[in-house]
């Protein structure tokens, strides 16, 4: 791929992200929404997170990992005992980042 392509592809990703985030600005901001869609969007962060790092977590090279030998589940699990200590969403990344570390040595 040329640099040139490389750069149209980026703007244009750009260019069609903003538009799709823009159109449901503009969409939802002249429009009511029912509360009970209000109350099931505000879970959405928090199911597409879980989804994201889920598999990340408990997945190596393919497999289901569920052991004291996984290091990203032992980081994990640090950092959500941290978060759920402190409250806090600086402290469970350096945690984890401390964890992941002792486990590599």
């Amino acid at each position: 791929m040329s640099t040139l392509a490389l750069w149209l592809s980026i703007g244009g990703a750009g260019v069609v992200t903003f538009a799709l985030r823009l159109s449901f600005i503009a969409l939802l901001g002249r429009m009511e929404i029912p509360p009970f869609l209000g109350r099931a969007l505000r879970f959405v962060p928090a199911a597409v997170l879980t989804a994201v790092v889920i598999p990340l977590l408990f997945y190596e090279n393919g497999t289901l990992e569920v052991s004291l030998g996984n290091e990203r589940l032992l980081a994990g699990l640090a950092a959500a005992l941290i978060a759920w200590r402190t409250r806090s969403v600086l402290f469970p990344s350096s945690g984890a980042w401390r964890r992941c570390g002792r486990c590599r040595r």
